[in-house]
């Protein structure tokens, strides 16, 4: 049976309703399990395995490439802590690059007279040891001198043959060629910081300039001030680092002139560069000086390693916190607890940087953190 339709009415059939009902939208297929927002298990697993891929070989690169960043780290900070010079300097109509030049020419002047105060006493030494082996020898080929019944009894010089004869040989060249590694390792990184220190000394203001492009231009004057003020406390702070040093080295000067110690002007400047390394530099110093001070007796050496104990401890809890919070304005426990964590975490790169990042941060949350909360 047809339906009828009037006359008249023209116009096209309508479309014929399908019996069966279009799919919801968002509907589930089969098999498929969603959680909130849509996402399946599978899609977040995924993600979450890349994503711990990727951390995990970025942890790993970051170990692999550990020792050039520190290396990197240390050279940006001797060219922070050299700022102020250069840029005194720039200040008095010095370009940038004679500025970096005269900084340059000082320290090798500085290094040079270390080195002439050092080498010769050294000189002496060792030609004195060379001069002394043969009387050695033949005191322990004499029964009659102590050096002889100490070989009677021990039979130094037999040890000795079976040790080149049984294959010490190989091993004493092994560790030469250790040696040798070690030497070039050494000398590679420092031609690496040096290199870097002066590309960085010449080029910081463009440098800084690009850096401060990541940040928003209505915010870019403020953090050009930030960031001024916290390089110029980076300096304060290698000032006041030097004036420690300094007041190390007179100290040990005074200590070899009163006690009879040889070589008190070279051990003075020797003591002084070592007290620039945070934590261990002026113990390592300190055992130096022992033993240059076991030359003259054992008594004087012992009262040197004891002087040296009570300097480091001075030096720890009363000159350097004292020093740093009138060049960096750091309260001394800050100073203390940051040294000890830079040092844990980076060694001596670590704590040398420790107190410079500690007096940024607290510049940050002064200028951004606290006034907020203060406004608020």
């Amino acid at each position: 049976m047809t339906s009828s339709r009037p006359e008249g009415e023209g116009g096209p059939e309508p479309a014929p309703v399908s019996s069966v009902a279009p799919a919801a939208k968002g509907a589930r297929t089969p098999g498929a399990r969603v959680v909130g927002g849509g996402r399946s298990w599978l899609g977040i697993g995924f993600a979450l395995g890349l994503g711990a891929t990727l951390a995990w070989l970025t942890v790993q690169t970051v170990l692999e490439v550990g020792s050039l960043l520190t290396l990197l780290l240390l050279a940006v900070f001797i060219a922070l802590a050299l700022e102020p010079v250069v840029a005194w300097l720039t200040r008095h109509r010095v370009r940038r690059g004679w500025a970096v030049l005269v900084v340059l020419v000082v320290l090798l002047a500085c290094f040079a007279g270390f080195l002439a105060l050092v080498v010769p006493p050294v000189t002496d030494e060792v030609d004195a040891l060379i001069k002394a082996v043969p009387g050695w020898l033949k005191d322990l080929r004499n029964h009659d001198s102590p050096l002889g019944r100490f070989e009677d009894r021990y039979q130094v010089l037999e040890k000795v043959k079976e040790q080149f004869s049984g294959g010490g040989a190989a091993g004493l060249a092994g560790g030469l060629l250790g040696a040798g590694r070690v030497v070039v390792g050494a000398v590679t990184s420092a031609a690496v910081v040096i290199v870097v220190t002066i590309y960085v000394m010449a080029f910081l203001p463009s440098l800084k300039t690009f850096c401060l492009r990541f940040v928003a231009a209505r915010k870019r004057p403020h953090a050009r001030e930030v960031t001024d003020e916290i390089l110029n406390r980076v300096g304060r702070y290698m000032l006041g680092n030097v004036l420690t040093s300094v007041i190390a080295g007179l100290a040990t000067f005074i200590w070899c002139i009163v006690t009879g110690v040889p070589y008190p002007a070279a051990l003075g400047v020797f003591i002084a560069l070592m007290d620039l390394i945070p934590i261990i530099g002026t113990t390592i110093g300190g055992v130096v000086v022992s033993l240059v001070a076991l030359s003259v007796s054992l008594p004087v050496a012992l009262a040197t390693a004891g002087f040296y104990v009570a300097f480091r401890i001075a030096e720890d809890y009363l000159i350097v916190p004292r020093v740093m919070k009138f060049a960096v304005d750091v309260h001394p426990l800050v100073t203390v607890v940051g040294v000890l964590l830079g040092g844990a975490l980076l060694g001596i790169v670590g704590a040398l940087v420790a107190i410079p990042v500690a007096v940024a941060i607290g510049l940050i949350l002064d200028e951004h953190v606290f006034a907020r909360t203060d406004a608020s």
